[in-house]
C-alpha cells in the first residue's frame, strides 16, 4: 500500500532557499511541467521541483557537448551524489541546492529514488547512441527516462485512502510516463534526427518506408510518413487510456496536476495527428489559453470521473 502524503513539517531557511532554486530551474526550463505542478499544495510542488531539477541535471549532461567519456564520468558522479542523498549524507548547508532539496523531499515523502538511477541508465543509453529495433526495445528506454519519473512522482502524490486497485498505481504511473515520452518522441522527431538520434523503432520505420530518416522538412521520398505518425499516435493513445486509470486513485489536486500535464500532451498528440508533417517543420506546441483550459478541466475532476465511469461500466 502506498502511503498517503503528510502535512509539511517546518523547513529551515537553507532548505527553503534550495527549493526556491529548484522551482526557478523548473519555471525556466520546463513550462509544461511547471504548469502542471502549480496546481499542487506547496510541499508537493517543492518536492516535484526538486525531482525535476535533479532530472534536468542528468538530461543536460546527456544532451551537452562534452565528449562521451566525460559524459559517462559525469553521470556516474551524479549517481554517486544520488547515493549520498539516499543515505542521508547531504547536510542542509551543502553547497548543492538540488541535493539539499531532494534530500529534504525524500525525507518527507516515500519517493522511490531508485527511479533516478533508472533515469541515469536511460541517459547512458543515449550517450552510447543506442537505437531500437522494436517497440519492446524502445519501451525499455522509455521506462528509464519517463516511466521512472511517473513512479517517482507517485511517491510525492500518494494515493487516496480506500481507493480501489492502488497496488497497480505504480504500473499506471509508469504507463502514463511511456505515453508522454512517445508523444515527446513524435514531437521532436526532426530535432532528434538533426542531432543524430533516432528513437522510433526500426521495424516501424521500415514498415512505412521511413528508414532513410527525417533530416529535412519533408518526409523521405515515397514514404508513408502520415501512416507512421498515425500508427504511433494510436499506440500513444492506448498508453494514455491505460495510464489514466491512475487518476481516481489520487487526491483532487494531485489528480488535477497529472490530468493537466497529461492533457497538454494529449492535445499535442491531437495536433500531430491532424498535421503529421508539422513535426518536420518545427516544434508543435500549445498556446497558453489552451493549457489554461486543460488545467481547469483537471481541477474539475472531469478526466478522473470519466475514467471511473468507464471502470464501472467494465465491471457491470
Amino acid at each position: 500500500m502506498i502511503r498517503t502524503v503528510e502535512t509539511e513539517p517546518h523547513a529551515s531557511p537553507p532548505v527553503l532557499a534550495a527549493y526556491s532554486y529548484c522551482e526557478a530551474v523548473t519555471g525556466r526550463q520546463a513550462r509544461n511541467f511547471a504548469y502542471g505542478i502549480r496546481l499542487l499544495p506547496t510541499a508537493q510542488r517543492r518536492a516535484m521541483s526538486a525531482l525535476y531539477a535533479f532530472s534536468r541535471r542528468v538530461d543536460d549532461i546527456g544532451d551537452g557537448a562534452l565528449a562521451d567519456d566525460v559524459k559517462v564520468a559525469r553521470l556516474e558522479e551524479t549517481r554517486a551524489l544520488l547515493t549520498r542523498i539516499r543515505e542521508g549524507g547531504v547536510d542542509e548547508d551543502d553547497t548543492d541546492p538540488v541535493a539539499v532539496a531532494l534530500t529534504h523531499a525524500a525525507g518527507q515523502f516515500p519517493i522511490p529514488l531508485g527511479g533516478l538511477d533508472e533515469l541515469i541508465d536511460g541517459v547512458l543509453m543515449d550517450v552510447r547512441g543506442e537505437t531500437y529495433e522494436t517497440w519492446d526495445d524502445l519501451k525499455v528506454y522509455c521506462r528509464c527516462v519517463a516511466g521512472a519519473i511517473g513512479r517517482l512522482s507517485l511517491g510525492v502524490f500518494g494515493t487516496e485512502p480506500g481507493a480501489r486497485g492502488v497496488d497497480r498505481a505504480p504500473e499506471y504511473a509508469d504507463t502514463l510516463g511511456l505515453a508522454l515520452q512517445l508523444t515527446n518522441i513524435l514531437r521532436d522527431v526532426r530535432e532528434d534526427a538533426v542531432g543524430g538520434r533516432t528513437y522510433l523503432p526500426a521495424d516501424d520505420l521500415a514498415k512505412f518506408g521511413c528508414s532513410a530518416g527525417f533530416s529535412g522538412p519533408r518526409p523521405p521520398e515515397g514514404s508513408d510518413f502520415a501512416g507512421l505518425v498515425h500508427f504511433e499516435v494510436r499506440r500513444a493513445r492506448a498508453l494514455f487510456a491505460e495510464g489514466y486509470r491512475l487518476l481516481p486513485m489520487l487526491d483532487r489536486r494531485s489528480g488535477a496536476c497529472v490530468a493537466a500535464m497529461a492533457g497538454i500532451y494529449r492535445r499535442l498528440l491531437d495536433r500531430i495527428e491532424r498535421d503529421p508533417e508539422a513535426v518536420l517543420r518545427g516544434r508543435v506546441s500549445l498556446p497558453g489559453r489552451e493549457k489554461a483550459y486543460v488545467a481547469v478541466r483537471g481541477l474539475s475532476g472531469l478526466d478522473a470521473r470519466h475514467v471511473t465511469r468507464r471502470a464501472v461500466r467494465r465491471r457491470a
